[in-house]
């Protein structure tokens, strides 16, 4: 596997106990910047969810598909509860991650392009 690619679950919200959304990826920072760039399109953008508050890294592919699909069938509280967990103030886990915050007034603050 290349060493930029880690397969992981993860959870984007609106706002603190906003829209979420529940995804899938091999390389999350790439997912994440298409999220924040709008390069999906559909749900995510019409929603406004980039905030990733919650990941779950995985072995395999497989493995973190699972995850997500059982994470996508649970009730809105048990998706709440990891997120409380692991990040109780909802902050963007893409800063930490090396990503600029959202919000600011430059354009790469809101975006992942260099």
């Amino acid at each position: 596997m290349h060493a930029d690619f880690q397969p992981c679950a993860y959870i984007m919200a609106s706002a603190r106990h906003g829209t979420l959304y529940i995804g899938v990826t091999s390389h999350l920072i790439q997912r994440i910047c298409q999220h924040r760039d709008g390069g999906f399109g559909g749900f995510t953008d019409r929603y406004g969810v980039k905030t990733l508050v919650w990941f779950e890294l995985a072995g395999k592919m497989h493995a973190a598909i699972t995850r997500e699909k059982q994470i996508k069938n649970w009730q809105r509280k048990w998706k709440i509860e990891p997120i409380e967990a692991a990040n109780p103030d909802w902050r963007d886990l893409a800063e930490e991650l090396g990503l600029p915050p959202l919000g600011g007034d430059t354009p790469a603050s809101s975006s992942c392009r260099t």
